[in-house]
């Protein structure tokens, strides 16, 4: 293969890519099918709620005395792809896969794509020790197995392959990771998919005409959504830096995180807002009524679970907080609820994490390519307002002190 060298790389990279790829897919299929019975549960027995105290006080304490720096979580990730020369710690998949589990179970508002990201990329890392990929190669790797945790949590794979790419910010796009993100996130979807998980099913083939007033709204739209990224964005990191160095803070936050959670689910009457809250996000879709604040609240449950030191993942929550939005936006605008609250659904998330791109192709593989115009418009829009502040505060190792 020495004559030729291009076969040879793309050997080598579909190869690790498609390794990568597995690993994480099943692990994502084992992770979704544990989160579902814990979510199933919860609803069963929602006294379970009164424990989230006492769970949130088990995870300060295993994170304190045993987490050591696969607490950083996703913005691990990016500062290891930033600089490779050290290695992300297995510690960090089975971790991050218990909490997020006992987070979800008693009754913590967090998602899903933080958990299956780090255990992408600290699967991939293991996965290639024999190797000895040098400290260039290390940074692919980590690239495609975070496409692989996206693509196959989600069951997007296009989208998971250029998020891996585009969520790294402060530095030249590295076109070479495309093959193995790539690889990794269509093979992950596969294992995932092959295992009989079943994703959540969304509205598709949107009817729409292409008018100027849909842009118009669409264009305004873009900045609402920004606005509510940002708020919880701010939100989320105050909650997350506040009375870090007191004494104990380590568990005494998350409980306290724990006693507001309940007390905020007491007093909106039920636990729809608790977890993932997907019968929610599915009813922002129909032109039932719903409480025009609805989304203030999604964006409160989560930014205390998250900002008390509580495990899961951003995505799914904003989703729901996107949704809700854009539901209300169509409701106050007489606009068609259904793809306002799609665009809502996707846009949120593309101006808390900045990657348009990619969201750009998650919200075609989600509800179809019929949406695409007034997708892009909100998603880029919505990253042009909303700046360089993020959910991963790493994106911009230069911008880190600031956050």
């Amino acid at each position: 293969m020495k004559s030729f060298p291009i076969v040879s790389w793309l050997l080598k990279w579909c190869g690790i890519g498609a390794w990568v790829g597995l690993l994480s897919g099943l692990a994502s299929a084992g992770f979704l099918w544990l989160l579902e019975v814990a979510t199933r549960q919860r609803g069963e027995t929602p006294w379970l709620l009164y424990f989230l105290p006492l769970a949130g006080a088990g995870i300060g304490w295993l994170y304190h005395h045993h987490g050591k720096e696969a607490a950083g979580g996703n913005n691990l990730l990016l500062e290891r792809i930033h600089d490779p020369s050290e290695s992300v710690p297995f510690r960090m998949a089975p971790l991050i896969l218990f909490t997020t589990i006992v987070t979800h179970l008693f009754g913590g508002s967090a998602g899903r794509e933080g958990t299956a990201v780090q255990m992408g990329g600290s699967l991939a890392d293991l996965a290639v020790i024999p190797l000895k990929l040098s400290a260039d190669d290390r940074r692919l790797l980590l690239m495609a197995g975070i496409a692989a945790g996206f693509g196959s949590v989600f069951g997007t794979p296009i989208a998971g392959a250029i998020f891996g790419i585009e969520v790294i910010k402060g530095a030249p796009i590295r076109w070479n990771a495309v093959v193995p993100s790539l690889m990794a996130s269509f093979v992950g979807d596969f294992a995932c998919r092959a295992t009989g998980i079943q994703h959540l099913l969304l509205p598709r083939g949107f009817d729409w005409e292409v008018r100027p007033t849909v842009i118009l709204w669409s264009l305004l739209a873009g900045v609402v959504f920004a606005v509510a990224s940002m708020g919880f964005v701010e939100l989320a990191h105050r909650l997350g830096r506040f009375g870090t160095n007191a004494k104990g803070s380590y568990w005494i936050r998350p409980a306290a995180g724990g006693l507001v959670i309940i007390g905020l689910t007491l007093a909106v009457g039920d636990q729809g807002y608790n977890g993932l809250s997907l019968p929610l996000i599915l009813r922002s879709f129909s032109a039932e009524s719903l409480p025009l604040y609805g989304f203030l609240l999604k964006l409160l449950f989560t930014a205390v679970t998250l900002g008390a030191g509580f495990k899961g993942g951003e995505v799914t929550p904003l989703f729901c907080i996107g949704a809700l939005i854009g539901n209300a936006f169509a409701a106050v605008t007489h606009q068609s609820t259904v793809l306002f609250s799609a665009l809502g659904f996707v846009a949120v998330f593309s101006a808390a994490a900045n990657t348009p791109v990619a969201c750009v192709a998650l919200g075609m593989e989600l509800f179809g390519p019929q949406i695409a115009l007034p997708l892009a418009v909100v998603c880029f829009v919505g990253g042009w307002a909303s700046g360089k502040g993020g959910i991963y505060p790493a994106q911009y190792p230069l911008l880190r002190t600031f956050f």
